[in-house]
């Protein structure tokens, strides 16, 4: 019997590898985290696309075992794009208020940045961008797999909600009516960002196998 091949996810986030383990089983991959002492890999990146081939392949040629990982944020028009690549580290230049995560410091510039915008100028999105690749030292190893997924939607004027994480609160599901912190798991899912870049991946894999 051929074992599983082992497939490392490039995060500590046991609920992304809760969600990623099952569907990616199928073709054969036992999914794992990130041993608990691996560094943190710096995000040099301009894009999205660039910060997840960098983690991807840090992982894999650290590990000697094929890795995926995402990289992931929001988008507001009226901000130009931003925050963009930076999202989980928005606020870095902003003083902490005594109790605050920083996902909500993150959550209160960017309303602080939106104060003076309407409703219907504050357009956004979710993107992420996921990788899997392979150890570069293998042989005749398949290509990297690169794609990736947007959620639109609009920032509201005041978090609201309590599942989910980062940006969730203010992000407004205009499908739902919801935040993106007022959906389920398997909601959120099935409509986000990430939930989109993950069925191109296994439709990748499926074609691949096909």
């Amino acid at each position: 019997m051929t074992l599983p091949q082992t497939l490392i996810l490039a995060t500590h986030n046991q609920g992304k590898v809760k969600e990623l383990r099952e569907p990616l089983a199928r073709f054969g991959f036992d999914v794992q985290s990130l041993p608990a002492d691996f560094p943190d890999v710096p995000e040099t990146g301009s894009t999205f696309e660039e910060n997840a081939l960098i983690k991807a392949h840090a992982v894999a040629d650290a590990l000697g075992v094929p890795a995926v990982a995402d990289d992931s944020g929001i988008e507001v028009d009226a901000l130009g794009g931003a925050p963009g690549v930076y999202s989980a580290r928005y606020s870095t230049d902003w003083p902490e208020l005594e109790g605050e995560s920083t996902d909500e410091r993150n959550n209160r510039k960017l309303l602080t940045m939106l104060e003076n915008v309407p409703a219907e100028k504050r357009t956004a999105r979710f993107r992420c961008c996921m990788a899997m690749v392979y150890p570069s030292a293998w042989k005749d190893a398949p290509a990297d797999i690169v794609v990736s997924g947007a959620w639109e939607g609009s920032i509201t004027d005041k978090p609201s909600g309590s599942n989910g994480f980062g940006y969730d609160p203010l992000f407004l599901d205009p499908a739902s009516g919801r935040t993106g912190a007022e959906l389920s798991r398997e909601e959120k899912m099935a409509r986000s960002h990430r939930g989109k870049a993950l069925e191109k991946l296994l439709a990748t894999l499926e074609n691949a196998d096909a």
